[in-house]
């Protein structure tokens, strides 16, 4: 009997054998169609994704080696402050370049169905949630950098929500942009649903 030995690729391995390179990309080309990758507000909004962690991991880097902000400002408290303030209005920046950029991309129909627009919502709320338990449980210097000053919290954050997941921060912030698509609709619905509650 002779045994053929078959050659897998590591993609294959890792995803329990379901080989890639049969799937039926179809979906995935169509979502592709929708995006306009020339549209200038796109690139802007790539640029500042790409942009922002990289400007504030590389400048919370050389703090770490140099201690050079701390210097500037007097003290790593005033010097992670102000860095994290940087970080804020890049985050703003960020945002917006994002929202316009989405104003001007193709719609998917799918997006506008009444059962999204609620996953949307609730997905916002629990991003949210997410991001404010976290930056209350790290606090501004915890959250900003502030290890990279010399800044370290007596203890390791533990409760909720560093118990329900890994870099929850992270989870919420992405769940929402990801409801950015949506924010002008619910948004206006929000507003609508405030006008009629006050004037009932």
């Amino acid at each position: 009997i002779q045994v053929v030995s078959q050659q897998r690729s590591p993609l294959s391995v890792v995803l329990c054998d379901y080989d890639v390179f049969q799937m039926d990309l179809a979906p995935a080309r169509g979502l592709l169609r929708l995006v306009d990758f020339g549209e200038t507000t796109f690139c802007v909004a790539v640029a500042a994704i790409i942009f922002n962690p990289l400007f504030w991991n590389l400048v919370a880097r050389w703090e770490h080696r140099t201690r050079r902000l701390t210097a500037l400002f007097g003290s790593p408290y005033v010097a992670c402050y102000c860095l994290g303030f940087v970080i804020l209005l890049l985050n703003v920046c960020r945002s917006h370049s994002m929202t316009v950029a989405m104003k001007a991309q193709p719609r998917w129909d799918v997006l506008e169905r009444t059962e999204v627009y609620y996953m949307g919502v609730v997905l916002m709320v629990v991003g949210t949630v997410l991001v404010v338990s976290s930056f209350l449980a790290l606090g501004f210097t915890g959250t900003f950098l502030g290890d990279y000053f010399g800044i370290l919290m007596d203890e390791k954050a533990t409760g909720f929500p560093f118990n329900l997941i890994e870099n929850p921060m992270y989870w919420g912030s992405t769940a929402n942009y990801f409801v950015l698509y949506q924010s002008e609709r619910i948004l206006v619905n929000f507003r609508n649903f405030n006008t009629d509650l006050l004037q009932g």
